[in-house]
């Protein structure tokens, strides 16, 4: 294609005090503002705030002064890092100081996280609308989020910060006619930002293991059944990794009327990008096998099914007299 398609992605991409991580002051309540508690917070007491501890994300969250939201893009984008500990993912206090102690703290990183839709974005880069969403279709930049409005329509959200970005490093492509091979590739139907989108979280959440297996199941997590069944031919694999698959997106329980929209959104389409994941996936496997195979079941487990034919005498079910069985 004649035009430049712009296709890196970042992958992972008031001042705190010990006192936030401290038992609350009054029974049931926690310290610091605000009581909600971020995503993946295991709960509990936050740890002692010396070297090498850590604390959950909502004590995290409100020791930077973020909404759980914020705090989970920051996550997301690699402002704020996160460690395993056998509480689960939390954040480092050695993390926290770090990020209280950057220049420009609290605005500068609320001005990163800053999220845009198509308007806010084409009136931040003083285009119109249409042309930046031309733009995000041929994938010039990267969505970091979407939800699905009441006409079941998906909105697309951007980073502010990485529009602006974009808008310095190619001020060619905010005015002018569009470019022939974008014209060209627009009116075939192409669109990357579904795709864009799978890149980035799959690279956020890759970037939060070590763990071979679990660094499969991300990959797998955007194939639809019948991709990962002829990628994956052992069926113990295969539920190995539906078992550690994370979720790409948070999904309310009475989500079903957007749940086949979010489905399309969350699993690769085009045949380039799932012969891409696929082969990743495919070396990733090779990773997780050497390092150690997918659960089975016991032996015991294994054994043939107990042969159900009905004893001499024994009764015939109430089925087996409806179908006229023996």
């Amino acid at each position: 294609m004649a035009v430049r398609m712009d296709q890196e992605l970042r992958e992972s991409q008031g001042p705190w005090s010990l006192e936030w991580f401290g038992e609350p002051s009054v029974p049931g309540q926690a310290s610091g503002p605000g009581q909600a508690s971020g995503p993946g917070d295991p709960g509990g007491p936050a740890e002692p705030g010396g070297p090498g501890e850590s604390v959950a994300f909502g004590a995290a969250a409100r020791a930077l002064g973020l909404r759980p939201r914020e705090f989970e893009l920051a996550v997301q984008l690699g402002e704020v890092r996160t460690v395993t500990t056998g509480l689960g993912r939390r954040v480092a206090c050695e993390e926290l100081r770090r990020v209280t102690a950057a220049e420009g703290f609290p605005e500068a990183l609320v001005v990163r996280l800053r999220v845009v839709g198509t308007a806010e974005g084409a009136e931040l880069l003083g285009i119109s609308q249409g042309r930046l969403t031309r733009l995000a279709r041929g994938g010039f930049f990267a969505p970091v989020r979407f939800y699905v409005n009441r006409y079941r329509a998906v909105v697309w959200l951007y980073p502010a910060s990485e529009l602006t970005e974009f808008a310095i490093r190619q001020p060619e492509l905010l005015s002018g006619r569009t470019p022939p091979g974008l014209s060209a590739a627009l009116a075939a139907g192409e669109d990357w930002r579904a795709a864009k989108w799978r890149g980035r979280r799959t690279g956020q959440l890759l970037a939060q293991t070590e763990d071979p297996w679990e660094r499969a199941a991300v990959l797998a997590s955007v194939l639809g059944s019948v991709e990962l069944a002829s990628a994956v031919a052992d069926s113990y694999e295969r539920a190995h990794l539906r078992e550690l698959r994370p979720a790409l997106v948070r999904m309310r329980p009475e989500a079903g009327a957007v749940r086949d929209v979010i489905d399309a959104v969350v699993t690769a389409d085009d045949p380039r990008e799932i012969r891409r994941y696929r082969a990743a996936l495919a070396s990733s496997l090779g990773d997780a096998r050497r390092a150690r195979p997918a659960p089975r079941p016991d032996a015991a487990a294994e054994r043939p099914p107990a042969d159900r034919t009905r004893a001499p005498g024994r009764p015939r079910s109430l089925w087996q007299k409806l179908v006229g069985g023996r």
